[in-house]
């Protein structure tokens, strides 16, 4: 049997073995010009294929792909067609190796970019600042009211917020009947101690700790068993302002009040007083001040009256001069009380003061 006469047509095994790479290469083809950043490729599907074309170019130049059986058949060709075959093979190889390594390179490139891109850190860019909060609504008006009466020479007390019942209702004046010691009306701990239902508390405290004569607001947080709706919550903000000196009469706490929302809503805001009730002030009025608004011609916010109302007032009641050691001959005193939660949401417009406490970042960004 002449040489080669069983080996079949070694030239078609050849192009056989070109016919399986281009076959499987073809979906490769494309990234031999490169990848861009347009081509839609993230940084994981480019590293999964290239793990696969590294896997394609073993199949067909490793010890067991067909081009490597192609190649044993070079020394078994006869000799006039052996130096054509072995060109002809190292061509089919140049050609395999050549696709792969300029696709595989195109691959690495793009791998490397977008892993630079993202672990990169460029130590010369200033940093990023974090985002500036701003101050809350009731707090800007709460510093404004603050301003007017430190202006005045007043002074700003706090103090706790859970209080003994001496605090928060006998040294008030309240009696033991009186309907806010129940606890429908007051938040109760369970042993005994209770939610300041209004900052008169801290005027005690101050006045123990101090004595008189003595100037001073105490806004802050109180709380009260209210149904929440658009102009009530169980915990609200207010201030209460005491002045306690010899021959301080009702006149004074007139003056003051007049001289307060003029400072605080323009020098044509008007007061009045109304007579009214509270345990801890003997007399006591409630205070309302002409519209900011309209300027008491009656608009959506005074509800057509012309007035809104500021909060209650009085001149301090001896009861609770005396339970705090002050001698309520020789001194006479005036307090008053307003809400700011109230406040707020009339100087801004608010329908439902329950948006102040809800936390809504898009309605807080409107206060810068």
């Amino acid at each position: 049997m002449p040489e080669g006469a069983s080996l079949g047509d070694p030239k078609l095994k050849a192009e056989s073995a070109r016919k399986a790479f281009e076959q499987e290469f073809e979906r490769f083809a494309r990234f031999r010009a490169g990848v861009s950043a347009e081509s839609g490729l993230t940084l994981n599907s480019a590293e999964a294929l290239e793990r696969e074309l590294s896997e394609l170019r073993t199949r067909h130049t490793g010890k067991k792909s067909e081009l490597a059986s192609v190649k044993k058949l070079i020394g078994r060709v006869a000799p006039e067609e052996r130096a054509s075959f072995g060109q002809l093979v190292q061509q089919i190889e140049a050609e395999i190796t050549r696709g792969v390594e300029e696709a595989e390179a195109a691959l690495l490139a793009f791998i490397n970019d977008a892993r630079r891109e993202r672990e990169r850190i460029d130590v010369t860019l200033p940093g990023r600042r974090p985002r500036r909060g701003h101050i809350h609504p009731v707090t800007l008006v709460r510093e404004r009211i603050e301003d007017i009466f430190v202006s005045l020479g007043y002074i700003v007390e706090d103090d706790r917020e859970i209080e003994t019942d001496f605090y928060n209702f006998t040294a008030l004046n309240i009696p033991e009947n009186h309907p806010a010691r129940d606890p429908l009306d007051t938040f109760y701990t369970t042993t005994g101690l209770a939610l300041r239902s209004q900052t008169s508390t801290v005027q005690i405290h101050a006045m123990q700790r101090r004595g008189v004569p003595v100037r001073m607001i105490a806004p802050g947080r109180v709380f009260r068993r209210d149904t929440p709706d658009a102009t009530h919550n169980p915990m609200f903000f207010q201030v209460e302002g005491l002045c306690v000196d010899r021959g301080i009469t009702m006149a004074h706490l007139k003056g003051t009040i007049t001289e307060f929302v003029h400072r605080m809503f323009g020098p044509e805001t008007r007061t009045r007083f109304r007579p009214s009730y509270f345990p801890f002030t003997e007399p006591s009025a409630e205070v309302d001040y002409s519209c900011f608004k309209c300027g008491g011609r009656g608009c959506r916010i005074c509800k057509g009256s012309g007035w809104i109302e500021l909060g209650g007032s009085g001149m301090v009641h001896p009861n609770v001069l005396s339970a705090v050691g002050v001698d309520a001959e020789e001194f006479t005193g005036f307090a008053f009380g307003l809400g700011i939660d109230r406040m707020c949401g009339l100087m801004y417009s608010l329908d439902d003061i329950r948006l102040l406490f809800e936390n809504d970042v898009r309605f807080l960004e409107q206060f810068n």
